[in-house]
């Protein structure tokens, strides 16, 4: 296969204004092929010609990357960095133009909300370990979502947007019993309401996945280039749009982003050994922690800590993962000791896909946290579930 490269260096704005003709490649086949930045995803695309801009949003990070588009004849490979987007067209078939957007995850510096006020969002932790906000859809539906540091965006179940919204384009005939639920046409939400802090026009992406008793869950990138501070000594989650004070007895430690996923780095202490890795923050989990099988057989894992259960978890695919959870004797993060802390070992492939360990927060809701995806930084201070 012969592909013609085409590097274009957003080194100034990026912005698809400045474009006066957009480029051009081919393609006989809908599926495209992304590299962003290094991680090569073989399905990672499908050309619609309907939409225009079809719009890829590149992985996170404050660094500056390529990101290179493979179709099945030719490619184009764009140079990324915060705040950029840059358009181009893919020629389907010699006759349906596919107009394409890469974006940068960060938006431009003039496009971030820059209000003083910040918002506050009550939340329950529940027994199962999940910071369950009330949302209120559209000022008449009710829902129970869970706020998921490492998830993306709003998720609702399916059944969910079923039984509790009107999301559904053919809502009437389903539950008529006349149609199958389109989750391909669901509406956005007009307004969408979580304490002060409003949405509208948000799109809602239909899942499987949620934690115990959630009609759905919330992700950080809804709070890009703000500080998002989850209080669980008051119960609440405070978005300030200004930097945080009174950070007296918090420690701050680096956010680092693969694929998206923000991580901060932890480390076991056991028996005169450090084992350290990089942890993203998993507030959808009731786990202590969640360990990769990958790292722990690159780092040499100790096998004969202390078994507290072994089962079989199963994905909403039907997919097993057998897992393992023993007591890690100390575990640190910011600096902060934990003693003997349920580790929950994966024997199989990651979910995600590629290599990485999770806190999950039946150990982050022993700290208040703020997480500050500005700057870039994870606060962690000591919290009255830490005793």
């Amino acid at each position: 296969m012969k592909y013609i490269f085409l590097s274009i260096g957003l080194l100034v704005s990026g912005m698809a204004a400045g474009q006066n003709k957009l480029p051009v490649i081919k393609a006989t086949s809908k599926s495209i092929a992304i590299n962003d930045g290094g991680f090569l995803d073989k399905n990672a695309w499908s050309l619609s010609p309907k939409t225009r801009p079809d719009v890829y949003t590149a992985d996170r990070t404050r660094q500056t990357k390529w990101v290179t588009f493979y179709t099945d004849i030719d490619s184009i490979r764009v140079k990324v960095k915060p705040g950029t987007r840059f358009d181009f067209v893919i020629l389907l078939n010699g006759k349906d133009s596919c107009f394409t957007r890469i974006a940068s995850a960060i938006p431009p510096e003039s496009k971030r909300n820059t209000t003083q006020k910040n918002d506050t969002i009550p939340f329950k932790l529940t027994a199962f370990n999940a910071i369950a906000v009330k949302a209120v859809l559209n000022d008449m539906d009710t829902l129970n979502l869970g706020f998921d540091v490492s998830s993306f965006d709003f998720h609702l179940t399916r059944d969910a947007i079923i039984k509790k919204t009107k999301l559904l384009s053919n809502h009437a005939d389903v539950l008529a019993d006349k149609a199958k639920p389109n989750f391909n046409t669901m509406n956005k939400a007009e307004k969408l309401q979580l304490g002060t802090a409003i949405w509208h026009n948000q799109e809602i992406l239909p899942t499987g996945i949620t934690s115990h008793e959630m009609d759905g869950r919330f992700g950080w990138n809804l709070f890009e280039g703000k500080q998002v501070e989850v209080d669980y000594d008051n119960s609440r989650i405070i978005i300030h749009n200004q930097p945080a004070t009174g950070l007296k007895g918090y420690e701050r430690s680096k956010i680092g982003f693969v694929r998206g996923f923000g991580y901060a780095n932890g480390a076991f202490e056991i028996a005169g050994k450090k084992y350290t890795g990089k942890f993203s923050m998993d507030t959808g989990s009731e786990q202590e922690l969640i360990v990769d099988s990958g790292w722990v057989a690159r780092n040499n894992f100790p096998t004969d800590l202390k078994l507290i259960k072994s089962s079989v978890l199963h994905d909403p695919r039907g997919t097993g993962y057998q897992i393992r959870i023993v007591e890690a004797p100390l575990f640190r993060v910011n600096g902060f000791p934990v003693a003997n802390v349920a580790t929950l070992i994966l024997t199989g492939k990651n979910p995600v896909g590629f290599e990485m360990n999770f806190f999950g927060n039946g150990l982050l809701k022993r700290f208040n946290m703020i997480l500050d995806f500005k700057n870039d930084y994870l606060y962690l201070k000591p919290n009255k579930l830490s005793a």
